[in-house]
């Protein structure tokens, strides 16, 4: 199926294709490279589990529903969009590669940065998976480390060190083609913990060090960023979506219940809770509804949200960057709006903590200011960012979705540095 992409380049649109929801978020840049928010859509997601894809005609009328009602409240047409990607399929590693100065005058051109880039697709990705994203950390000219852009530099051997992110083929394709079916071009596809980033993180937190961990409905995403760069990514198999079912399980509650006990109710931190606070709550059957103390209902949601970040501190020690994280940890998605997260966190991780919401938009910011929308939000401003970049959609003429993808890498470079 030929799509088209927008012809409206102020139009820029985020996809946050999640678990438990499907949210659309409709933007336009303004003359001043500012971006207002003109439309959101937002519907439940019936296709998905644990980030994936399993149902695509269930995600496909989703995706329909959320986009079609942003484009009713904007009162605009969109053809093209950002999508989001998480699951446990995502891996993430850090590399290296290296090459010899091309020119006589041993001085480094563009074409050797090229060059590095082609050596980290032939060396490092199998044939069952392809790269969403590489995004460079620094360049090595000889000896000399810690270079940010080594063209017009004099030396014999040229290394970088980067973050490369692969996603498993298979499921990839399932997100681009639901997309498709939708009558949506898929413009590119982005880790969601990388789009929160654009919402969420200031570049002083990047800078000094700074751990995102974004919970959404059935998976945790984390992405650390160390001097500016992205040094470790993960994707957890436990989100919001396990919590309810905690609460359901053991309040003997209807989901549909246990959820609302959560929003209404929960708190991710015990000891913050009176003894004498109550909930009604109605059991599973329609037997009569019984009273439940709200300590008990954080009793129940404490331990998985520990769990949760017990998790995300095993993933900092293979990081190795425990001690190189001043800023903190930055929570956002919908489960950190749970009162008592920082405490529990800061219990945990024994860092400093702050809930992230998203920033550096106009438009209907009272409406979209919850860290619900950080994904959808960041997706739209990682869509701005590679319209002023210059960067094309993933699939240029001809060739598949991934064919180009290597193209589209060679300006992370010129973004980053």
């Amino acid at each position: 199926m030929e799509l088209a992409k927008d012809e409206n380049e102020k139009i820029v649109v985020g996809l946050d294709v999640g678990t438990t929801k499907i949210c659309c978020i409709i933007g336009e840049i303004n003359d001043d490279g500012s971006v207002s928010v003109i439309g959101i859509g937002n519907t439940p997601s019936r296709g998905l589990r644990k980030g994936i894809v399993v149902n695509i005609e269930s995600t496909v009328e989703s995706i329909k529903r959320a986009v079609d009602d942003a484009c009713r409240m904007a009162g605009v047409e969109v053809a093209s969009v950002y999508a989001g990607i998480a699951g446990g399929h995502i891996k993430g590693l850090n590399t290296e590669t290296v090459v010899t100065v091309s020119n006589k005058n041993k001085e480094v051109s563009k074409s050797d940065v090229d060059r590095l880039i082609e050596g980290i697709k032939t060396t490092l990705v199998p044939l069952d998976r392809e790269v969403l994203h590489i995004i460079p950390q620094e360049f090595i000219v000889d000896d000399q480390d810690g270079i940010k852009d080594p063209v017009g530099m004099y030396g014999t051997r040229l290394k970088v060190r980067v973050h490369v992110v692969t996603a498993n083929v298979a499921r990839a394709q399932d997100l681009v083609r639901s997309v498709e079916k939708a009558g949506f071009y898929v413009e590119d596809i982005v880790l969601q913990p990388f789009a929160s980033s654009e919402s969420v993180l200031t570049p002083d937190e990047k800078e000094l060090g700074v751990v995102l961990v974004d919970i959404g409905g059935g998976t945790t995403d984390i992405i650390v960023f160390v001097e500016g760069g992205v040094r470790h990514t993960a994707v957890i198999s436990i989100g919001g979506t396990q919590v309810t079912n905690d609460i359901a399980i053991g309040l003997r509650a209807p989901i549909e219940q246990a959820e609302e006990i959560k929003k209404s109710y929960g708190c991710a931190f015990a000891p913050l809770i009176n003894d004498n606070e109550e909930v009604k709550v109605k059991l599973i059957g329609g037997r009569p509804e019984r009273v439940v103390s709200r300590r008990v209902i954080a009793e129940i949601i404490q331990p998985r949200l520990e769990e949760i970040f017990e998790f995300v501190s095993q993933e900092l020690k293979i990081s190795g960057v425990e001690g190189s994280i001043p800023a903190g940890v930055v929570v956002t998605g919908g489960t950190s709006l749970i009162p008592g997260i920082e405490e529990v966190v800061e219990k945990v991780l024994k860092l400093p903590v702050r809930v992230g919401y998203p920033t550096g938009i106009s438009g209907l910011v009272e409406v979209v200011n919850s860290p619900i929308y950080a994904t959808a939000i960041g997706l739209m401003l990682y869509g701005v960012k590679s319209r002023r970049q210059g960067r094309s959609g993933l699939r240029s003429a001809g060739g598949n979705l991934f064919d180009r993808v290597f193209n589209k890498m060679k300006t992370w470079f010129e973004e980053f540095f």
